[in-house]
C-alpha cells in the first residue's frame, strides 16, 4: 500500500512539473507575443526606416540559424526517445549534437552582432542619437528581441547540460525522464519562437 502511495505521488509530481513548464512557456509566449506586436505597430509607423534598417541583416546567417535550430529541434527530440527506449548512450550523442547546434547559433549570432556593432547600429552607440527615430527603434528592437532570445538559447544549454550529465549517471532514465522531456519542450519554445523572429525581422522588408 505504501509503495502504491509512493508511487502516485512521484506520478502527480511529474504532472506538476510538466504544467509548471507549460505555464511557463505559455508565459513566454505572452511575452514575446507582446513583442512582436510592438515591433508590427512601429513597423506599420515607420515602414521605409524599418525597411531601409532591415537591409542590414544578413539573411543568409539568419537562414543558416533557422536551419540549424530545426535540425537542433529534431536532435532533442530524438534524445527524448532514445531515452525513453532506455538507449542512454543514442540519447547522450543527440543531446550533445543539440548542444552544438545551440553553439553554432551563438557564434553565428555573434558575428552578426558584432558586424551592427562595428557599423555603430546598435543602442547607446554615438552614431544612435543622429539617426531618425524609426532607425532607432528598429535597431533597438532588433538587439533587445534577438538578445532576449539568445538568453533563452543559453538557459536552455544549461538545462540540456544538466540533462546530459543527468542521463550520463542514469538519473534521467526511461522510467524518470521528465526533465529531459521539459528541457526538450523548452527548447521547442525557443525554436518556435525563432521562427517567427526570423520572417519577422530578416524576410518581411
Amino acid at each position: 500500500m505504501s509503495e502504491k502511495a509512493i508511487h502516485i505521488e512521484e506520478h502527480r509530481d511529474d504532472e506538476a512539473s510538466k504544467l509548471g513548464m507549460w505555464l511557463f512557456i505559455f508565459t513566454e509566449l505572452l511575452l514575446f507575443g507582446g513583442l512582436f506586436l510592438v515591433y508590427s505597430i512601429f513597423r506599420a509607423e515607420y515602414p521605409t526606416a524599418f525597411h531601409q534598417s532591415s537591409l542590414e541583416l544578413s539573411v543568409t546567417i539568419g537562414a543558416i540559424n533557422t536551419i540549424v535550430l530545426l535540425f537542433s529541434s529534431m536532435t532533442i527530440a530524438m534524445a527524448l526517445t532514445a531515452t525513453q527506449k532506455n538507449d542512454p548512450k543514442r540519447a547522450l550523442v543527440f543531446i550533445g549534437i543539440t548542444l552544438f547546434c545551440a553553439l553554432a547559433f551563438l557564434v553565428n549570432k555573434y558575428f552578426e552582432w558584432g558586424h551592427k556593432i562595428e557599423h555603430g547600429l546598435y543602442p547607446g552607440s554615438t552614431l544612435m542619437p543622429f539617426l531618425d527615430r524609426g532607425h532607432l527603434l528598429y535597431f533597438s528592437l532588433y538587439f533587445f528581441m534577438t538578445g532576449l532570445h539568445a538568453l533563452h538559447i543559453i538557459i536552455g544549454m544549461t538545462l540540456l547540460v544538466v540533462c546530459y550529465f543527468k542521463v550520463k549517471s542514469k538519473n534521467i532514465n526511461s522510467k524518470d525522464y521528465v526533465l529531459l522531456e521539459n528541457g526538450a519542450l523548452y527548447w521547442h519554445l525557443v525554436d518556435l519562437i525563432w521562427i517567427f523572429l526570423f520572417p519577422l525581422m530578416y524576410l518581411i522588408t
